[in-house]
Formats: structure tokens, sequence, C-alpha cells
């Protein structure tokens, strides 16, 4: 058989992963970043046991978990220290999760794709495509493919000049996200080393260890709370919500954004030999913190099925039919649990406490996580060499 060509527009996570297993599995593979280089927001990701047996299949998981923290615990607390709900991951066989900061995540998956051989093509966006495969660029080049793939992010162009977008959910929270230096207090506690959410009101404060260095922080607010949502972040205003947390508080810097969370549902997640995937397939709000690892997921899939199946159209319908939905299972619980902002500490402490919440709702909340995707099969469940605390 000839050998297969694809062109990839956006070298984001699903991007670059499905380059990397289709250049593995024998394909000449391009990607196309409109950005000048290849680069992540600075952030953490938190990633579960179905993302990290992707990022081991492509040979991937040992740079981007390298020093990572595997999260034991998460705690809630309101106002007054009463705590709201407390979670332990990884126990009776449930998936463990790891928060990753995402440019050490991106870099690890591009230097996989550059050891299969992936031509990455920076300075070079993507306005659209055909469904015959073929790829329209900003430059006016059109470029001819066996298969296209539209990974370019929430505001996908290769989907929407397909017609592909069946509605879009603004929500009514939005975060910023940034990174600060831990200090030596949170790496040597127990306190320091869990995963631990504070509420004030409709604010939330959520505290993550990426590395022994590293702390993700994520200031959760309405839409509407504009002091909240200003970039560079407003310390003086979180620190008067939070007044126990402005030792952290003070070691953010001016980096930074605001995003506003939103679902995205298509009508279809392919059209002839275009797939749209990631993001711009199913963008969700991080209530499970499953947006990366569904992305990774179904990056992984499609090559497996092709290799399967042989044909490509034959194999994006078998992929949309086996993986929709399990994505949309994730999109409406990562509505459902995220973290409740409209609602009272006292509200939320009962519903986790509810009797079916240790039940079928945790199940419905861990099945995206214990998802074993096509192509991972055959590998061991991944362990670190040297993991953060």
């Amino acid at each position: 058989m000839a050998e297969r060509h694809v062109e990839i527009a956006g070298a984001g996570f699903s991007g670059l992963t499905i380059a990397t297993a289709l250049a593995q599995r024998g394909w000449s593979v391009r990607v196309h970043e409109r950005a000048p280089e290849v680069r992540a927001f600075g952030a953490g990701i938190w990633l579960w046991d179905n993302g990290i047996r992707v990022l081991n299949a492509i040979g991937a998981a040992d740079e981007a978990l390298d020093g990572c923290t595997e999260a034991k615990v998460w705690e809630s607390w309101d106002r007054t220290g009463d705590l709201i709900d407390r979670v332990q991951f990884g126990i009776g066989g449930g998936s463990r999760v790891f928060c990753v900061v995402r440019q050490q995540l991106l870099m690890a998956i591009l230097h996989a794709a550059e050891r299969a051989g992936v031509e990455v093509c920076t300075n070079s966006e993507a306005v659209g495509a055909t469904a015959d495969g073929a790829l329209k660029l900003a430059s006016g080049e059109t470029l001819k493919a066996d298969l296209v793939i539209g990974a370019d992010g929430i505001r996908s162009k290769v989907r929407d000049s397909l017609g592909l977008l069946k509605r879009r959910h603004v929500h009514i929270d939005g975060a910023i996200r940034v990174l600060i230096p831990r200090t030596a207090e949170e790496y040597e506690t127990e306190e320091g080393r869990k995963i631990r959410e504070w509420w004030y009101g409709s604010r939330r404060l959520l505290y993550t260890p990426c590395s022994k260095d590293v702390v993700y922080l994520c200031f959760t607010m309405m839409a509407r709370d504009k002091e909240a949502a200003e970039i560079p972040l407003r310390k003086e205003v979180w620190a008067r919500s939070f007044p126990q947390l402005k030792h952290m508080i003070d070691r953010v810097g001016t980096d930074g954004r605001y995003d506003r969370f939103e679902t995205s549902r298509l009508h279809r997640w392919s059209k002839g030999r275009v797939a749209i995937m990631g993001d711009a397939a199913h963008s969700m709000s991080p209530g499970l913190g499953q947006g990366g690892g569904s992305s990774l997921v179904s990056a992984l899939t499609l090559p497996a099925l092709i290799d399967e199946m042989g044909a490509i159209e034959p194999a994006l319908e078998a992929w949309e039919t086996a993986l929709r939905p399990l994505a949309e299972h994730t999109q409406r619980w990562s509505k459902i649990t995220w973290p409740l902002i409209p609602w009272p500490a006292w509200v939320a402490r009962r519903y986790y406490a509810f009797p079916l919440a240790k039940g079928w709702i945790a199940k419905q909340r861990m099945r995206p996580s214990l998802h074993v995707a096509k192509g991972t099969e055959g590998h061991r469940l991944w362990v670190p060499t040297r993991a953060g605390v």
C-alpha cells in the first residue's frame, strides 16, 4: 500500500498525539500551528489513567510525567473552614490522577512526534477544509491529503468551514489559571501535598501541586464578577475573599489568562475525509478534569481503528460511534459536578453527602477515567520512575 498522508490543523495535545500515532503507523504527517512556536499557556492540567495510557502508548509518558505529583486526596472547604467534600483517588481499582504543567505535557508529545518523523509548520494557519480531503491555509495554499484533522481548538475554523457545529453553550463561569512557585513548607507538609479548594460565595480558589517546584492555582468566578476576572490578577480582590491564602495569592505574577468555560456539540465529528477532535469537537467545563484526557483518547483511537479497518471513512464512522457517547457523558457530568458555582456551600455539602454520591453518582464521574482506549490495550499501566510529591 502506498504511504498515506495527513494534514493536521493545530499543534495542541490532540493534534500532536494523532500526528505521532499516525507517523508511528507509517503515515506521512504534517502539522500546522498558527503561532510562531508550539507552546501551551502557563497552567496545570489533570491527567487520569485514561490519558496516561495514551501517552504511554505513543512513548511520551516518561517525559510528560517526570517529577509530577500524583494526587491522593482532594478536599474542598467553605469560608468558615468546614469541610464540603473529600475524595481519595486511586483506591480500590479507581483511577490515578496526576497534575502536569501544560508546557511539559505538550513538549513531551511534541518530542514523541519529532522522533516519529512528524513535520511541524509554525506560522501556518488553517482556515478551512473540504470534505474530499484538502486543508486550506491562510496563505492561500490548498493541501491535499488522504485524511485531514481539525484539532484547532474551540474556535475551530476547520470545523466551522464544514458546518459541523451544532451548538455552543457558554457557561456562567470562567477561570484565571496560573502557576506559582511551591514553598518548602508546601512540599514537606501533608496539607501542602493535597489538592485543595476553598469557597467564598461564588468564588473558588483551587490549589494543585504539580511538582516539587510548581503549584497550579485556578481562580474561578461568575462571568459577571468583573473585578475577580481581571488580568493581571487583582491580588487585593482575591486576598479580600481568601485572607488566609494571601501567602499564595501574593506569589502570582503578571502572567495568566481568563477563559470562559464552554461546551460544544457537533452534528457529526467528521465529514468525508475530515475529522474534528479535541476542544473543536467536545469542549467541556473542567468539572471532571477530563478535557485533556478525552482529547488524548480520541486522538489515539482513530489511528488504531484506521490501522484495523484499512478504509478511512468507515473508520471515521466507527470512531465516532465508539467514542461520542463517552465524550457526551463526560461533558454532561463535567457540567453537573463543576464546581456547583451558584450553589451555597451548605447545599453542595448535602449534595456530596447524599448516599447515591458514594455509589451511582461516583461511578458516573469515574467512568471516563477508567476507559481503556483502543491502541493501549497491550501496554502495562504506566508507573513513574521519578515522582513528585
